[in-house]
């Protein structure tokens, strides 16, 4: 195996940063991961500390290259695939960042959201006019400020501009995209949109293909081209294969992300679902996707082992699930951040029913996992689209409950991949396209393994009536008060 067909993938999440190291046969050589540290100085306040994201990646890529046998500079490409939404601001003099990132999952903007136009919000960016996107974010970051020799970035724009030394400040259209500043039919920022949230176009980022070199980056000694960028879903929507109009995948993770591919144009309007861009080649028209992104999944399996309890690790969570037959009538609706696709709800609170004297831990349990389950199916019944099958991935498709518990609520098979982590492969193929370590999509589909298909074996109507009493127990977390 020659050094040139070795891609650093870096996969900066919400919850720690994982760094690949794959071959041409997209086979994962090495792996390093870190735990970032999250922020909460409020309630509905999520924050990190940019220069601990950096120091995440440094020490994540270092590992997975000593675990590769490999040094930097064997290295062809460098990969990026990031949370998306979270929002930094930092002077480019000294590369500072004036404040904590602002997470996705932040909820601080709720108030200015429900005074946005959201006709023209959602025309013009396919979005809309929530917390979870970058604009509100960045205009509470530059209150008060004055913006000159100030820079703007999503996480990509950030780790971009350490990799470079400050010398390249750009971000990839699926994570512009995300912002509710960028015009999705036209790729580009939108004079409108930056009047209205009172950002100077001299912040923002150049906007850049997913899949092209982007500039030279200097890691750990050694200088290699960043070549692909990316949103974190978007990514996995790419390692996943889903690159024909109408397939999907969901990644389960801290939230869970349900994307389906609808081609090279934006799509239809669904209520409830957003429009984003999906990737972008070098070259090539852009592809959309059609995304449900749901706030609270694993993040409730973290919330019941970190302040109930109730877990010692998340991977309990199947054997406690299975040890009993149903959840007896329990019902968990972790709106622990408001509510996402398709209600988006940033009022909504958390909701626990139908508990009894005879609930235990399995109980709750089993009912956060079929949360999960559940929430999914509402995203793919309000996308409209029939579907032949759900690709899965993330930390949750390790667990075997749910992802049969997801074939038979939604009536079609869930099929999982050899390799979790399609995110950074995503990022991986979308680099190694752009500098030959392969030369088309159809050899990346090509290399691509499964270890797991579920098949629908509940029946339709036991499916259809979970279903129903899944949804009463949300009504129930949507009313005031």
């Amino acid at each position: 195996m020659g050094s040139s067909s070795l891609v650093l993938a870096i996969d900066q999440g919400t919850t720690g940063t994982t760094c690949l190291v794959v071959d041409d046969g997209l086979r994962t050589r090495g792996r390093g991961y870190r735990d970032v540290p999250q922020h909460f100085p409020r309630a509905g306040w999520v924050e990190h500390d940019p220069e601990e994201l950096w120091d995440s990646v440094l020490g994540a890529a270092a590992d997975a290259l000593d675990e590769a046998g490999a040094e930097a500079h064997d290295l062809a490409a460098v990969g990026i695939a990031n949370q998306r939404e979270t929002t930094v601001v930092w002077e480019r003099s000294s590369g500072r960042a004036v404040h904590r990132a602002i997470v996705w999952q932040d909820r601080r903007t709720a108030e200015r959201c429900r005074e946005l136009p959201a006709d023209l919000l959602r025309d013009r960016t396919g979005l809309v006019p929530d917390p979870y996107f970058s604009a509100t974010k960045l205009e509470w970051l530059l209150a008060g400020r004055d913006a000159a020799g100030l820079a703007f970035g999503t996480v990509d724009s950030w780790l971009l501009w350490k990799l470079t030394g400050g010398r390249v400040h750009a971000t990839d259209v699926s994570n512009a995209s995300r912002t509710l500043l960028f015009d999705l039919r036209r790729l580009r920022w939108d004079p409108e949109l930056l009047e209205l949230f009172g950002v100077p176009a001299a912040v923002l980022p150049e906007v850049v293909p997913s899949s092209g070199i982007v500039a030279e980056a200097r890691l750990l000694g050694a200088r290699v081209p960043v070549a692909g960028i990316a949103g974190d879903q978007q990514a996995a929507l790419f390692g996943q294969a889903c690159f024909r109009p109408g397939e999907a995948k969901v990644t389960y993770g801290t939230g869970s992300f349900v994307l389906v591919n609808v081609g090279a144009a934006p799509g239809p309007v669904r209520d409830g679902l957003v429009q984003t861009v999906a990737w972008q080649r070098a070259g090539e028209p852009a592809a959309y996707a059609l995304e449900g992104s749901i706030f609270v999944t694993g993040a409730a399996l973290q919330w019941l082992r970190d302040a109930l309890g109730l877990l010692g690790d998340a991977a309990e969570s199947e054997a406690l699930a299975r040890a009993v037959e149903s959840a007896d009538g329990v019902h968990f609706v972790p709106a622990l951040a408001g509510l996402g696709s398709p209600h988006w709800a940033p009022e909504a609170r958390g909701l626990v029913s139908g508990i009894h004297r005879g609930t235990r831990r399995e109980h709750l349990v089993r009912a956060a996992l079929e949360a999960i389950a559940f929430q999914v199916c509402d995203v793919v019944e309000a996308a409209e689209v029939e579907l032949e099958l759900l690709r899965a991935d993330g930390g949750g498709a390790d667990n075997g409950f749910l992802l049969q518990l997801q074939a038979d609520l939604a009536g079609i098979p869930v099929e999982v991949p050899a390799e979790r982590e399609a995110t950074a492969l995503g990022a991986a193929a979308l680099a190694g396209l752009a500098v030959g370590v392969w030369s088309s999509s159809e050899e990346i589909a090509g290399a691509r393994r499964i270890a797991a298909r579920y098949e629908p074996e509940l029946a339709r109507d036991e499916a259809d009536r979970l279903l129903a009493d899944w949804r009463a127990a949300v009504r129930r977390a949507l009313l005031p008060g």
